[in-house]
């Protein structure tokens, strides 16, 4: 089985490294598999990109289609012509997209239009917000996928709402979770650990992205100001993004706790997350690693994806108003975590589970 992979964004490389490593093992039991990388260039800024190759020891990609920024038409666009070529110049059996950044979409559509199985990995998670462009991505891919697999029942369960098979859905766990457990002894202190006095349990850390959050300069002023006042004496570690800090500009913010740090490579954002006294993010993917690491997690957005996290994690989902998430995060200070437990099929395997599937398949 020839099998193509796509890596796209930040997200993709930590989920398709796992994966690699599953194939590589089942070629050293001998089995008929081999794999192409293709890196579609949508994050090509070398700490969203080059540096999560080197630290989660991903082979460099076979081919980039070094398709870069632009709107989400034109980007969706350029990575669809630039794969359709690479699959004419490389055949395969099957094309695997994880996550649900553009380049996910845009090559399960070109897979399809040319006759190839699609494998979707982290299939059939929904937010129920379609001003999202992730969601877009989402609902487009799994219409078209062959191979579905899921990281909880609730995936699975939204799949067989909207018209899935049965029987092409595999609840096989969560691969962020498996990169996660992999590199657990791995992660490391970020240079400024010391520069800050940082130690563990006394720093939160920060991330904002989502255009509700932070394109609109006045509420972003608004939330780090709330932030600012609402944590007392903890250190608020902040790496923030390029496309926020430009929104900011030259503002004279006056902030007492919030340290602006750049974007972090993988294993020192994770030792940062490891050793947080908590986690405020507008991120869905991150409550999903702090939900296994115990780490208490307030998610600015309205709705979620991943509602496992909330149900047994620690996740707490506070919209996007500073007045609920300083009423959640003191509540949260007097009384302390409420839930905690890592979901079923979070165990670090479910790579494995995912080539043992598709191998099967083909017999």
């Amino acid at each position: 089985m020839k099998i193509t992979l796509i890596a796209g964004a930040r997200p993709n490389f930590i989920k398709i490294a796992p994966i690699i490593q599953a194939i590589k093992k089942k070629q050293r039991e001998g089995a008929d598999v081999s794999y192409r990388l293709v890196h579609t260039g949508q994050h090509y800024d070398n700490n969203l990109s080059a540096t999560f190759f080197e630290e989660l020891k991903i082979p460099h990609p076979n081919t980039n289609l070094e398709v870069k920024s632009g709107s989400q038409s034109e980007q969706t666009a350029a990575i669809m012509v630039a794969f359709e070529k690479e699959l004419i110049e490389n055949p395969c059996d099957l094309v695997l997209v994880v996550g649900d950044v553009n380049s996910t979409m845009a090559c399960a559509i070109v897979a399809k239009k040319r006759n190839i199985k699609v494998a979707h990995v982290e299939a059939g998670i929904r937010s129920g917000d379609l001003t999202m462009p992730e969601e877009i991505n989402r609902i487009v891919t799994d219409s078209i996928t062959d191979y579905f697999f899921t990281t909880s029942t609730w995936a699975t369960k939204n799949l067989l709402k909207y018209g899935a098979e049965q029987d092409a859905i595999h609840f096989v766990g969560n691969v962020m979770i498996d990169t996660l457990y992999q590199n657990l002894d791995r992660i490391s202190a970020p240079n400024f650990w010391k520069d800050f006095s940082l130690e563990m349990g006394n720093y939160i850390i920060l991330t904002l992205h989502r255009p509700s959050n932070v394109d609109e300069e006045k509420l972003l002023l608004k939330l780090l100001q709330g932030i600012d006042k609402m944590v007392g004496d903890k250190k608020i570690i902040f790496p923030i993004h390029p496309r926020t800090k430009a929104i900011l500009g030259e503002t004279n913010l006056n902030l007492n706790t919030i340290v602006f740090v750049e974007p972090q490579g993988y294993l020192n954002f994770m030792y940062l997350i490891k050793n947080s006294f908590a986690v405020i993010t507008d991120s869905g993917g991150i409550s999903e690693e702090t939900t296994v690491l115990g780490i208490p997690c307030f998610t600015m957005r309205t709705t979620t994806e991943r509602p496992e996290t909330i149900e047994i994690g620690t996740n707490r989902l506070v919209g996007n108003s500073i007045e609920v998430l300083t009423l959640e995060f003191t509540k949260f200070l007097q009384n302390g975590l409420s839930k905690r437990g890592i979901p079923e099929l979070w165990d670090g395997k479910a790579s494995e589970r995912i080539i043992a599937i598709l191998l099967n398949k083909k017999n």
